[in-house]
């Protein structure tokens, strides 16, 4: 993925509200789940799918913390 399609990627995670990021990574997460199954299978054709998903489902986490009242740590 290019650096202007993340950068793209992350402007309309952030344009979009907290309910539909946790919808969103609530899918993600089923896709990756699904994805583990078929290499467990040995099924799985695309092996880059899975970072793919792993680092989308970190981005959208990224934006919906930035978007959480701040809190001491």
């Amino acid at each position: 993925m290019k650096l202007r399609e993340i950068k793209k990627e992350m402007s309309d995670y952030r344009a979009a509200g907290a309910e539909k990021l946790k919808e969103e990574v609530a899918g993600m997460k089923k896709e990756q789940f699904n994805l583990r199954f078929q290499q467990a299978t040995g099924q799985l054709e695309k092996t880059s799918r899975m970072r793919e998903v792993r680092r989308h489902i970190a981005r959208a986490k990224t934006v919906l913390r930035e978007k959480s009242p701040k809190t001491k740590v």
